[in-house]
């Protein structure tokens, strides 16, 4: 299976995706867009806080091809992060007081200077999330010791796991993944991640397979917790419940299913203020691998820069970033819908 990009998809051209969301929500199904519920709500223009999250993508290319990838990432994708852009992140985290680097792909470990970029980040005091999808861990010898080498640095390992059969996980990810995920898990847990006092916090992720929101988190933590377990003898800390993003090859598969109205439909009825105001482009500034900033990964799948005169990371100004107002479009109803979805799951 190839990215949208490598085969001409037209879904892999941001600008048409963007005509096509505006066209569904307020053409065909005559729903408010999204400035609109934000306005009544009283959240428009929607600003930022205190940043607490610089999330960089460190490149597109991945070992696993996902249904459902917001960033259309595979092996054929050749985008990555230079040192020289890594070096430019330095600079800037040093400049704050930002808490936590969340490092994102692709696959993130693929990258060459990836435990490079780790050691200087870990140098700086601040802590590191890295987005793994499990599979690379077990896909070739030089990541076998990735599970030690995160623990050498405290990284924190935040696992995609679309569920705990493998039926659904490999309908959505490819066959294999879910025996290798689980593999992985378990070479995570040996180390010590997952179990109670190591301190070395091993959390999940899962989207929903289909066209429906997430369910409850608290349920569905309970269920993977209990089921894997009980199946696999394995643990982990916390499991964030995400709402698929109409985005790239996740909105090509509404489209191609015939379920892209009705799931926009869901998203626009079940927006939610409460999860509105607590969305994560508030405390988040997104870097893509070529050190372009965004307000968020969405945005920066869809090319729309933060709306600042400051729109590469080498130029960092953290005043003039606070001065901003986020960049909105149709696609944030998926953050905004229910209990809400960030990165670090439910936020309302």
């Amino acid at each position: 299976m190839k990215s949208l990009k490598a085969t001409g998809h037209q879904l892999a051209d941001s600008a048409f995706q963007l005509t096509v969301l505006k066209r569904e929500v307020a053409e065909t199904l005559h729903l408010p867009l999204f400035h609109e519920k934000l306005r009544e709500s009283a959240l428009f223009p929607l600003q930022p806080v205190t940043p607490a999250v610089l999330q960089i993508n460190v490149g597109k290319m991945c070992n696993q091809v996902c249904k459902h990838c917001h960033v259309d990432a595979g092996p054929d994708r050749k985008e990555i992060m230079t040192r020289e852009t890594m070096q430019y992140c330095l600079d800037a985290l040093a400049q704050t007081d930002i808490p936590s680097v969340d490092l994102t792909g692709g696959a993130p470990e693929m990258n060459p200077d990836f435990r490079w970029f780790v050691e200087e980040i870990s140098k700086l005091g601040r802590k590191v999330l890295v987005r793994c999808n499990l599979t690379i861990i077990v896909a070739n010898k030089k990541y076998y010791d990735l599970p030690e080498f995160f623990k050498k640095h405290g990284v924190e390992v935040v696992s995609s796991l679309p569920f705990y059969s493998a039926s659904k996980t490999d309908s959505q990810r490819g066959d294999g993944v879910f025996e290798d995920s689980i593999r992985a898990l378990k070479m995570l847990n040996a180390v010590g991640y997952g179990q109670p006092g190591t301190g070395l916090v091993l959390n999940l992720v899962y989207n929903p397979a289909g066209a429906f929101l997430p369910g409850s988190q608290k349920g569905l933590q309970d269920q993977f917790k209990r089921v894997l377990l009980k199946d696999h003898g394995i643990v982990f800390n916390d499991l964030f419940a995400i709402t698929n993003i109409p985005v790239s090859r996740y909105l090509d598969y509404l489209i191609e299913s015939g379920n892209y109205a009705g799931y926009m439909e869901k998203l626009v009825n079940a927006f939610n203020p409460v999860a509105a105001a607590g969305v994560m482009c508030r405390n988040t500034i997104s870097v893509g691998w070529d050190g372009g900033l965004y307000d968020c990964d969405f945005n920066q799948m869809l090319d729309l820069y933060v709306a600042s005169p400051v729109q590469h990371i080498r130029d960092f100004d953290a005043a003039a970033l606070g001065q901003r107002a986020i960049v909105i479009n149709q696609h944030c109803y998926g953050c905004t819908a229910g209990s809400g979805s960030s990165c670090g799951g439910t936020v309302a």
